[in-house]
């Protein structure tokens, strides 16, 4: 007869690492890594050389007011989601071919921190609505 079993503390981070299967998001990381690594391109507020990143979630690609997307990301059928964001940020080109950003996050904790820190920001009030 067999027992499930479960592996717990640093053996279960060892094969998860070892497996690439990234752990639950830690938006407080994904700041972090947010103003090293996006802030540069992007705001979570406002269109800059990259387009912003309120109310990215459910929203369709290239559909962002105001912002110069490429015909690759107006033209594709992308709904922005957790799945679909780390589809992105690991290979944009591989997931829309032609699209401009020219940057990949290979880690994928990284990624779901990211997306964890998007997820949070996303139901934040903008400073425009806050205002009123």
């Amino acid at each position: 007869m067999t027992y499930p079993y479960f592996i717990a503390g640093p053996a279960a981070a060892v094969l998860m690492a070892a497996s690439g299967a990234a752990s639950a998001g830690d938006a407080i990381h994904g700041q972090a890594l947010y103003k090293t690594m996006c802030m540069s391109c992007h705001s979570i507020d406002y269109n800059g050389v990259g387009p912003a990143h309120k109310g990215v979630f459910g929203r369709k690609a290239g559909s962002a007011a105001g912002y110069g997307y490429s015909p690759a990301v107006k033209s594709s059928a992308i709904v922005w989601s957790e799945k679909t964001l780390d589809l992105w940020l690991t290979n944009p080109e591989k997931l829309i071919p032609g699209q401009k950003m020219g940057y990949m996050v290979p880690s994928a904790q990284d990624r779901a921190d990211l997306i964890a820190y998007l997820q949070q920001e996303g139901a934040r009030a903008s400073p425009a609505t806050a205002a009123k």
